[in-house]
């Protein structure tokens, strides 16, 4: 590996730390607020095979990624674990020197027989997608009758084959699932796993937000301390997203994801990598930088390095700061094509 380069930085002082990978852009599950079927039916045209990057291409990015800062990795989707042999991807980027972090986020559907081969193919953690503990609340919201017992036994498994701790993330919206905070809450207390609440964003176009849906942070905050006591936690390290709150008894913790309600632009280390190679650089962006063409149009390591840098070096994305009614209905790619 070449000597790192000074630090990759955007246009305000933001270094390159975080690559969110999807590996497809298909999904077993219809969430309401990520592929409603309305949009994401029958007769959708999902990417076809040739035009996914293939796993050494993804590798070879990351390879690259790591010699511009890059720490942490995170597969996502659509959901990753529908892409055939993901354990092999795994394994290619968890022997990639330099690596320090590599995880996944799953609906957990198919956490139960593949937890086991994660784990051993070099997976260090995973977080589970989970909107509700009631069934019924569950199966509306992810549309396709699954229940919520099979979850919970993916995460069991996950967590017997070491993929450890494990972060659940509940994206919280009103009317539909607020009933089910406080509830999640008390199931997850003590347990050891970490309950995440997510404000309903408005990644995409397709998913209906408006902003009277959502329920901020402050009160989801208020809704848990009512029952049980919490205080708020410094951030584990610089660019994490949630904000970190400990039960004041000292059985464990919850975070806040609060993009809507308090931004947090400002300390953003995140680039994101779609299905088919279009690198982003902010979850609510407009467009992507196609580095698949680079990949394929026999560009050399060096070549796709400096574009790279020139992308990162002109990133000003600070949209959740600027949000308006004019941002709010620009175009933008959708949370299953670039993930959360």
């Amino acid at each position: 590996m070449r000597k790192l380069m000074s630090a990759l930085t955007d246009q305000l002082n933001r270094p390159l730390r975080d690559l969110r990978i999807s590996v497809t852009d298909r999904c077993n599950f219809r969430c309401t607020y990520c592929m409603p079927r309305e949009v994401f039916g029958r007769d959708f045209r999902f990417l076809p095979p040739s035009a996914l990057l293939s796993f050494e291409e993804i590798a070879r990015l990351v390879r690259i990624f790591i010699e511009q800062g890059i720490e942490k990795v995170r597969l996502t989707g659509g959901e990753p674990l529908v892409r055939r042999d993901v354990e092999k991807l795994v394994e290619m980027l968890a022997n990639l020197p330099g690596l320090k972090d590599l995880t996944l986020t799953t609906n957990g559907s198919s956490l139960a027989r593949k937890a086991r081969s994660l784990k051993d193919a070099g997976l260090q953690r995973i977080t589970v997608s989970l909107d509700s503990l009631d069934n019924d609340v569950f199966k509306a919201m992810n549309d396709v009758d699954f229940p919520v017992e099979r979850v919970l036994e993916g995460m069991e498994a996950a967590r017997e084959a070491g993929l450890w701790p494990i972060k659940v993330n509940m994206v919280v919206k009103r009317g539909v699932n607020d009933t089910s905070v406080v509830d999640m809450a008390r199931h997850f207390k003590g347990t050891g796993f970490i309950l995440r609440y997510i404000e309903y964003m408005d990644v995409g176009t397709t998913n209906g937000w408006r902003l009277e849906d959502v329920v901020s942070a402050a009160d989801i905050v208020r809704m848990i301390d009512a029952e049980m006591p919490i205080e708020p936690v410094d951030p584990n390290y610089q660019g994490e997203v949630a904000q970190r709150y400990r039960y004041v008894d000292g059985s464990g913790e919850i975070g806040i994801i609060s993009s809507v309600t308090q931004p947090f632009c400002g300390n953003c280390t995140r680039a994101r990598l779609s299905s088919e190679g279009l690198l982003y650089t902010c979850l609510f962006g407009s467009f992507g930088h196609d580095l698949r063409a680079l990949l394929r149009g026999g560009k050399s390591d060096a070549d796709i390095e400096a574009f790279l840098q020139r992308v990162w070096r002109h990133r000003s994305d600070r949209y959740s700061e600027i949000r308006t009614l004019e941002t709010v209905h620009r175009p933008k790619v959708e949370m299953s094509h670039i993930g959360g």
